[in-house]
């Protein structure tokens, strides 16, 4: 795995990540959150309470999407000041025409 972008803003984190196909995405997540828990609980004694939600968003990209998405990516802070991340996932879910449960976004 690669990261091409890691940004995000209080309530989540968005990451643009190169994975080999031979990785799930599960198994891929899985590696990420678990290997940067641990570096925080070890690098940030006072963020011992740390933890990664079980849910997670994962999306694929076409390789000329690349730099909108790291654009994209980088301008979280400004972007989240006009649009909460829920409205934003929701629309997003909704433009590309996946169900969903209400539920599952709280």
């Amino acid at each position: 795995m690669k990261a091409l972008a890691i940004g995000g803003v209080a309530d989540h984190v968005h990451m643009l990540i190169s994975m080999p196909a031979t990785l799930s995405v599960k198994k891929g997540l899985q590696l990420l959150k678990g290997n940067s828990s641990k570096w925080i609980h070890e690098t940030f004694p006072g963020m011992r309470l740390f933890e990664w939600q079980e849910e997670y968003g994962a999306f694929s990209i076409g390789v000329s999407g690349t730099e909108s998405t790291v654009a994209y990516i980088r301008n979280q802070a400004e972007h989240h000041r006009t649009r909460s991340f829920r409205e934003e996932f929701i629309a997003m879910l909704r433009r590309h025409g996946f169900d969903y449960d209400e539920r599952m976004l709280d």
